[in-house]
């Protein structure tokens, strides 16, 4: 058999982004403050670009009837116990048993993830272990633990076995080398970190902190009754003393973190400043951009005259400038049509919601992004980037503008959104009596009763999105 070389002409289409284009896209993902920060980036590094507001020499913006970019073009080618909740607590003014207390909390000062990752190449595992830790780790949640897929109605080691399933597959590698890798990140601070279940976690500190087996015995069978402080429930079913449980659940509570990754890489409060307004004018509702602290962009007047006086530059120097020029004016360009499909893309959302904006939640429709991207001619990807990580201020208050988009629930009087029935749910628990809390069945009826019709595992749903226990766990005396 003989091989040979060939030469052959092939003819071929590619979708290819240039730097310009990545810019574009770039820019409508930002949110107006990144947006300033890279502005001001912009300035200190492109020595032809200048702040129009501390220059008098300006150029007129580009004219309105600018043709859009073609960029847009290229994009049309593109059941586990409620952790936070807690365990449960016990009245306890004995030093001894909140040694393990500060624990709980750890420096702000870096990210869970930093944390780990820290340990992790400061650990003995090899090179391909280590991958398979970076995969596990950037699958830990701000709480601690590792969350890969949705665990349904699995228990406890089915949900583990399948989530290491899951990891081996995702990466091409046995689960064996999970499990070993899992087990070693396990050992890493702070204690209770990669559990895949609580009781995992929980365990995990046991063992570590050697913490009396009484502790052990109430978590690995009885968390539930714990949760609802059935101390003598908990006594019949492992034949000891109600002291004895009491003390074990002390233990528990006092010594053991259900949330091993609190005080890790949490968002501060800070103030949302919105990226637009919407103020009502009369009948109308009128869209304005905020620009306050943008930097207004110019090209300077002195380098334009190097590139055009021959004498007053080398070639070098020139060449230098023009790239630095045709970089200043792209930017300016984009700036000029992120905020342009900004401003579009909120009037089509004003437009959509015009009842909820006179009216109030009752009346915030359905949308999806195809919805505006039909409306404005583009694409919904386009939409999608621009709607993320940005918020407008409403006569209504401030929203994100990603609040506007959701699928409808059906009810008597018509279809309404999913934000609208959490309302009305916030509203009937917080009006319940503290006493006889409502199961979630009654509210069910309540919200029938308010023209609502929806499951009791929605219910459920919506009441643990909005932080409520469950009726058993919301009683007081």
């Amino acid at each position: 058999m003989s091989y040979e070389f060939k030469q052959e002409l092939k003819l071929t289409q590619k979708l290819l982004l240039t730097p310009q284009l990545k810019l574009a896209i770039r820019l409508l993902q930002l949110s107006r403050q990144e947006l300033v920060e890279l502005v001001r980036e912009e300035l200190e590094k492109n020595p032809v670009l200048e702040d129009g507001r501390l220059d008098a020499d300006e150029v007129p913006a580009p004219e309105s009837r600018t043709v859009e970019m073609e960029w847009q073009d290229y994009l049309e080618g593109l059941g586990d116990y409620t952790v936070r909740a807690g365990l449960g607590s016990i009245d306890n003014s004995d030093e001894d048993y909140r040694e393990g207390l500060l624990e709980r909390f750890s420096s702000s000062e870096t990210t869970l993830k930093e944390h780990l990752m820290w340990q992790l190449n400061s650990s003995s595992l090899n090179e391909r272990e280590k991958k398979i830790g970076e995969f596990i780790i950037g699958n830990i949640d701000e709480d601690g633990y590792l969350r890969m897929i949705e665990r349904g109605g699995m228990d406890d080691e089915t949900y583990r076995d399948a989530t290491i399933k899951e990891i081996a597959s995702s990466i091409g590698v046995s689960t064996k080398e999970v499990e070993y890798v899992l087990d070693v990140i396990q050992e890493f601070t702070p204690s209770g970190v990669a559990a895949v279940t609580l009781k995992e976690c929980l365990l995990t500190q046991i063992h570590q902190k050697s913490i009396d087996p009484i502790a052990a015995s109430i978590v690995e069978g009885h968390l539930e009754m714990l949760a609802k402080r059935d101390y003598k429930g908990m006594a019949k079913s492992m034949g000891v003393d109600e002291e004895e449980v009491v003390r074990g659940a002390r233990l528990v509570s006092e010594l053991l973190n259900p949330v091993p990754g609190a005080g890790f890489g949490r968002d501060e409060a800070r103030a949302i400043v919105p990226d637009v307004y919407v103020y009502k004018v009369g009948d109308e509702y009128l869209v304005v951009l905020n620009e306050d602290g943008l930097p207004k962009l110019n090209i300077s007047s002195y380098y334009k005259k190097l590139v055009d006086n021959n004498e007053l530059a080398t070639k070098e120097v020139k060449e230098y400038i023009k790239d630095k020029f045709h970089s200043a004016v792209w930017l300016i360009k984009s700036i000029h049509q992120r905020q342009r499909t900004l401003k579009r893309v909120v009037e089509s959302i004003v437009r959509f919601q015009r009842e909820f904006l006179d009216r109030g939640l009752r009346y915030l429709k359905p949308l999806v992004l195809s919805d505006v991207a039909k409306d404005i001619g583009m694409h919904e990807s386009t939409i999608s980037r621009v709607t993320t990580n940005k918020y407008v201020q409403t006569p209504r208050g401030i929203f994100e503008l990603k609040y506007f988009f959701s699928t409808g629930v059906s009810g008597a009087s018509g279809t309404i959104t999913p934000e609208y029935v959490k309302e009305k749910l916030k509203e009937i628990i917080d009006a319940e009596n503290p006493a006889n809390p409502l199961t979630d069945q009654q509210i069910v009826e309540k919200l029938k009763a308010c023209n609502i019709t929806v499951a009791r595992r929605t219910v459920a749903k919506y009441r643990e999105e909005l932080g409520y226990l469950s009726s058993n766990r919301r009683k007081r005396p």
